[in-house]
Parts: C-alpha cells; structure tokens; sequence
C-alpha cells in the first residue's frame, strides 16, 4: 500500500510538473471572437460530382491563400470544411467588409476577341440573343461589343502590379504578365486583332473580370498583323483610384477562382469586445474557484484543503492541455473551463461521502482506510457520471461548428482534467497526509469522521419519496406543461444561426429603449426587426437579409437615438447554412437522447436508463419552455448548455441508480421503492455539495462573466436546478413505475429477478 501510495505521488507529481512546464512555455490559440478579427465561411458552387467538387474548392483555397497572403493578415487560418465549404479567419481585420470582398469575390477574368458592335444604346442591358459562344456586354462608355469565346483565361496569367506613370498621365494602371503558354496565346490574339483597320472595333481586346468589361483597350498601329505583341505582358488601364488598382492587382495576381463562391455565414468581433469577454472571463473565474474553494473547505475540513489544491491542479492541467493539442479555446470555450471548475468538485464529493460513510460504518477504524475505501467505492459513479458528459462533449464536437465545438474542446478536456486531479492529485495528497501522526490522533479534523447532521436526520426518519411515483411524476407533468406552453404561447425566438440572416451588435454613447429603437427601424423601413437590449448601454439587432447599405442606415439609426452607435460583433447566416444548423441542432439533441440511453441500458437496467432519458427529456422541454416565456434567443450557444444540461442531469441521476444498483445486490428481496428513497438520502449530501460548487461558479460567471456569456450562464443555472430537482423527483419515481408495470407484465419471475 505504502509502494503505490509512492508511486501515486510520483505520477502526481510529474503530471504537474509537466502541466506547469507547457504551461509557462506553450501559449494557447485564442480564437476570433477573443482576440477579434473575421471568419468568412465560403461555399462554392461547383459540379454534381463529389470528386470534382472537392478538387475546385482544393483550388479555390490555394487561390484564396494567395490573396489572402497578398493582404497581409497576421496568422490567417483557411481550412476547408467538407467537399464545398472553405473557413477563412482573418484576425485584427480592421475592415472585414472589404476583406470580405477580396476573399470572396470570383475575379473570373477573361481576354476576349471583339467581333463588333452590338447596337447602340448606353447602357443597355447585355443582350440575351447573342449566338452560341458569343456575349454581349457594353464597355466602359456603355456601347454594347459583341465578344468571341474568351482566348485566355486568369489561369494563363503569372501575376500582376499596380503602377502609377505620372509622365504620361495616365494615372493608376494594372500590368499584367502571362506565363509561357499565355504569351504565345495573347501574341495570337493580338496579331488578329491588328490586321484589322485602325478605329474598327473589331481592332479591340476587351478585358472582362466577373462578367465586366473593365477595359477594351485597341491594339495599337506599331502591332504588325499576325505577330502580335510578343513581350508577354500588358496593361489594364481604365479610370482607377489607388485602392481599385491595387485591389484588382490583387485578384489577377492571386488567380482566378475556378468556380464561383458564396459567402454563407459571416462573423466579426472588435478587439475591445474579445478583450472585454477574456478579462470578465478571467475574474469569473478566479471568484468562482475561490467561492468553490470555500465552500469546499468549511464543508470537508483537511480534505477540502486538500482538494481546494487539487482544484487549482486541474486548472493548470486543462489549459495545458489546451496548449498541448494546439486547440483555439473560444469565448463558448472560456466559459466551458470556467464551468468545469465546478463540475471538477464532483468527484472529490463522491469519494469524500463514501469516506464519511465507511468511516461512520465502524467498518474502517482509521481515517486512512476509511478514505481509500471511499475512493474505491466511488470510482463506478465517479466514472459513469464523467463518461455522460464527455458523451454530451463529443457530440458538441461533431455536430457543432464553430465556437460551440471549442466548448466541447474544452468541457471534454475539463472532465478528463478533472478525474485526472481527483482521484490522483487529491488521493497522492490525502495519501501523504492522513499517515501523519496529528491527523491520526484528530479524526474529526480531516473532516470525514460525520456524516452530517441533515443526513443523519433524513436517514432516522426514512421519508418515502418514492412509495406513490405517479404523484411525483404528475408534479414533474405540471411543471413540465407550465414551461413547456412557452413554446405554444410565445414561440421560440431562434437565434440568427438557425433561420438564417444578420445579427448586428451595437454599443451607444447612452442608453436607448429596444422598443423605442424598434419603432425608429420600422419607420425607416426594417419592420421586421428583433431588437433586444445587450447589457446597459448595448443593441443587438436581428433582421433576415440585411446589405452593407442597409447595415448603414440602422446604425445611423441608433446612432441618432443613443449619441452614436458602433458594431461591436456582426453575424451573417446565409438561410441555406441556416436550415442545415437547425436540422443539424435537432440531430445532435436525437442523437444525445439515444446515445445516452443506450450507456445507460448497457451500465444499469434497461428501466433505469429509460427513467433516466424521461428525467432528461423533461430538462429539455423546460429550459426551452422557460427560454421562449423569457423571450431569450435559441442560438448555437444555447444548444452547448443544452447539452451540457443534459450531460449534468444525467450525471445526478447516475450517482443515484448506482447507489441504488448497489444497495440491490445487497438486499435482492427488499422493495425497490424503499431501496430507492434510502438511495437518494445516501446521496443527498453529494447532490447538494456538488450542485452548490456549480452554482457558486454559474452564478460568478452569470454577474462577472460579462454580457456575451449571461444567456449561457441563465440557461445553465436553470438546468442545473431542473436536473436537480428531476433526478430526484422525476427520473427515480419513473424507475420505481417502470419497476412495477415490468413485474405485473411478467408475474411468473421470482421477486429477486426483478
């Protein structure tokens, strides 16, 4: 025993050691809505063909490295997200929408050969007629040219400048150089076009970007016919500015998209905001544990000294695991570590109540065996609820996208960390201290020599919660209802996220009324509007299709209403992005309810685990219920507590069917409702300590975490108080019901097998 207390320590130690080392030397990615920058999510619009759709959007990314190395962003990152989908996140972008417009535009470029004129008219429309393999577009003086198949392509180009000739007077102008295959070609179509005579225009190159001529320069008299102009390179002139010469050298230069793109879902964060969110996240944090720290230390004594050092363990374990793997820890991602803190309690109160126990049993007459007893005896609870958890975790993390995804990151990192700083940090600890001599002679002072007075109590008088289920399961049908008629009554406001459209997030100089601010929208023509208030002097305005000119005008809007207005986050979800986040939403919460329910039934009782989803169910129904009487948003961010919740409320109920799973193998015979009432007292004290650590951190992030984070931080409050309350009085009254309508279906088995 002595030899593995050692090797604990060790392990313990160099766990630590290590953690403290990445720590001090890895810095962890911070992702765009903490540091603050532009994410462009692009989908190209390419072939039926799988193969071929993935090799254009493989090109297309080459193509927008290059223009988005050539624009000079600090650590750009662009991944392609499936067969169609490109994510381009640009951080410290001061002008995202301009970005956004070099990233995403086609800049198809073409070199055509003039057949003629087309008619007069400026200003006309191209014309519809034209014969096969020709087009029609008017110039830049607006008469309409009939052009030939294009002759070159941007892929014939080897790059591009923008240059200034201030001698001749020709101001800004694009030179362009093709490669070797390109020179050949433009020598050929220039050669054709000066065997024409001077002032036919048929003499003229048009030179057409995304279905534009930007210019139709004629070819001119020194060119001989049928040579051509042979040095390989051009220029583009036309009536350009700086900042249009340079950005049109940009495209060319960077090459043509081979199929068009379109931006579905946009996201900008300013710096300030990111920064803001780090440093409320940061204090939220540092009460929360401190809170938790306390609370831990008056209830459990020595131990909770010990496992309050452990608890600062486990933070320095996850973020160098954050480090380690290299994974973006997001604003959704901050507030994950911050909830683990108090989700990392968990397991110290397991084992610590299984200690008071076996202690209290006179079965262990030292502190020491009493304490490893309870480890032991803890760990199938203390394994099964964490394995919830990182179930809801990792479907954060394959249904998700996004920020939501780097909470899944996080939490599943959490609750690795988190048994990790349990059941070795906390037990190398207790290992080296309860051997010593003073703690030996002073049981009472490690804080495990008492159950407690309230159990005490609640164990002499053996209530019965569970002898008549279906009462307690028609009081979990009325709350269910009342929150639930939310949903009829008011309707769920789904976030941007799942319908599609623009949210824009403003700060004001003074405070503004959303219903004053809503009816200044509707007067200037945005009726449909959703404007709600975002901490004191904040607006977040949701609308379906908003352009950048229509953008302006609600800004001036609210500018004039609060002494100035300016974007602080903008959100843009294209609606085919939507509806695939919202059918993928209502997957990943199918998908939650199965894959728990099928642990459930393989580690208890098929009753057990269908009790358990009935009780999870119900957690859902109400806190979307009490979402939609709120008028709060239904947005990615709500689906992570939604799964979250649903890892938690599980989590309750498992220490519960496995104190009961238990307490059956010793008393076969024996009731199950009196088993089950006096399974719930025994984990009553664990219930409580544990709810009160996450509450102590929820409600530290829900008043310091700042407003980007109070949503998340209410729906997890009102998930942790439904999970509690429904593992009592929800999921073990629906297993006692099941319990007995399975006897009365089957009256030929013993009393034991069931």
């Amino acid at each position: 025993m002595i030899r593995s207390a050692r090797v604990r320590a060790l392990f313990a130690l160099a766990v630590v050691a290590v953690s403290l080392y990445i720590t001090l030397t890895v810095p962890v990615r911070l992702g765009l809505d903490l540091r603050g920058g532009t994410q462009i999510v692009l989908e190209t619009r390419s072939t039926p063909a799988a193969e071929a759709g993935r090799a254009a959007t493989d090109r297309t990314l080459e193509v927008l490295r290059g223009r988005v190395d050539a624009l000079g962003v600090a650590e750009p990152t662009l991944v392609r997200s499936g067969a169609h989908r490109i994510i381009v996140e640009l951080p410290g972008v001061q002008d995202p929408k301009e970005a956004a417009g070099v990233v995403g535009r086609t800049a198809q470029l073409a070199f055509h050969p003039v057949l003629g004129p087309a008619g007069a008219g400026a200003g006309a429309p191209p014309s519809a007629a034209a014969p096969a393999g020709e087009q029609v577009l008017p110039d830049e003086s607006g008469q309409r040219l009939r052009l030939a198949a294009p002759a070159l392509t941007g892929k014939d180009v080897r790059g591009a400048d923008a240059r200034f000739d201030a001698d001749s007077g020709a101001g800004w102008h694009v030179t362009v150089d093709f490669d070797r295959a390109g020179r050949g070609r433009w020598a050929e179509l220039t050669g054709r076009a000066a065997c024409r005579p001077a002032g036919d225009p048929a003499r003229r190159v048009a030179i057409v970007l995304d279905g534009r001529i930007i210019s139709s320069p004629q070819v001119g008299p020194p060119v001989g016919c049928g040579t051509g102009i042979t040095g390989g390179s051009t220029q583009i002139t036309g009536s350009f500015g700086d900042r249009e010469a340079r950005e049109l050298a940009l495209l060319v230069s960077g090459g043509a998209l081979p199929v068009p793109v379109e931006t579905v879902e946009q996201h900008t964060v300013g710096p300030a905001l990111g920064a803001r969110a780090i440093t409320a996240s940061a204090w939220a944090a540092a009460v929360g544990t401190a809170l938790t720290a306390l609370f831990i230390v008056v209830t459990y004594r020595l131990m909770g000294v010990l496992a309050a050092v452990a608890l600062l363990s486990y933070g320095l374990i996850s973020y160098a695991a954050l480090a380690m793997l290299g994974a973006t820890l997001t604003l959704p991602g901050l507030a994950g570590f911050v909830l683990a803190i108090g989700m990392a309690v968990d397991a110290n109160v397991l084992v610590f109540e299984r200690a008071r126990e076996e202690y209290a049993a006179r079965q262990r007459p030292t502190v020491r065996s009493a304490l490893s007893a309870g480890f032991r005896n803890a760990f199938s609870a203390v394994a099964d609820s964490n394995v919830t958890t990182l179930i809801a975790a990792g479907l954060l993390f394959f249904l998700a996208s996004g920020p939501v995804r780097g909470f899944g990151v996080t939490l599943g990192i959490g609750v690795l960390a988190s048994m990790v700083s349990a059941l070795v940090v906390t037990r190398a600890l207790a290992d080296l201290t309860v051997g010593r001599r003073w703690v030996r002679r002073r049981p009472s002072a490690t804080g495990l020599a008492t159950t407690g007075r309230v159990r005490d109590a609640l164990v002499r008088r053996a209530p019965r919660l569970t002898r008549r289920p279906c009462r307690r399961l028609a009081v979990s049908a009325v709350v269910l209802v009342l929150a639930g008629s939310g949903v009829l009554v008011r309707g769920p406001q789904l976030g941007v996220e799942f319908t599609g459209g623009r949210m824009i997030a403003y700060e004001t100089v003074r405070a503004v009324d959303p219903e004053r601010a809503r009816a200044a929208l509707a007067g200037a023509g945005l009726g449909g509007a959703v404007v709600q208030s975002l901490g004191e002097r904040g607006l977040t305005v949701r609308t379906g299709e908003l352009t950048d000119t229509e953008a302006a005008g609600v800004q001036r809007t609210l500018a004039s209403l609060g002494g100035g207005a300016v974007p602080v986050r903008d959100e843009l979800i294209g609606p085919s992005l939507g509806e695939e986040l919202r059918r993928g939403a209502l997957i990943a919460l199918a998908v939650a309810l199965g894959a728990q329910l099928l642990y459930l039934g393989v580690r208890f009782r098929w009753r057990f685990g269908t009790a358990a989803v009935v009780a999870l169910a119900h957690d859902v129904v109400v806190l979307v219920g009490v979402f939609a009487w709120l008028g709060k948003p239904l947005d990615a961010v709500f689906l992570a507590a939604l799964l979250t919740v649903i890892g938690y409320s599980v989590n309750d109920s498992v220490v519960v069917f496995d104190r009961l799973r238990e307490l059956l193998r010793r008393e076969p015979r024996a009731p199950l409702d009196r088993l089950a009432d006096l399974a719930v007292v025994q984990t009553l004290p664990r219930t409580v300590n544990t709810g009160t650590g996450a509450l102590l951190i929820l409600c530290s992030l829900a008043v310091l975490g700042g407003d980007s984070l109070a949503d998340f931080a209410l729906a997890l409050l009102v998930g942790l108080t439904v999970g509690t309350y429904s593992s009592v009085f929800t999921a073990v009254p629906a297993a006692v019901a099941l319990h007995g309508r399975g006897r009365r279906s089957m009256p030929g088995r013993k009393r034991s097998e069931t």
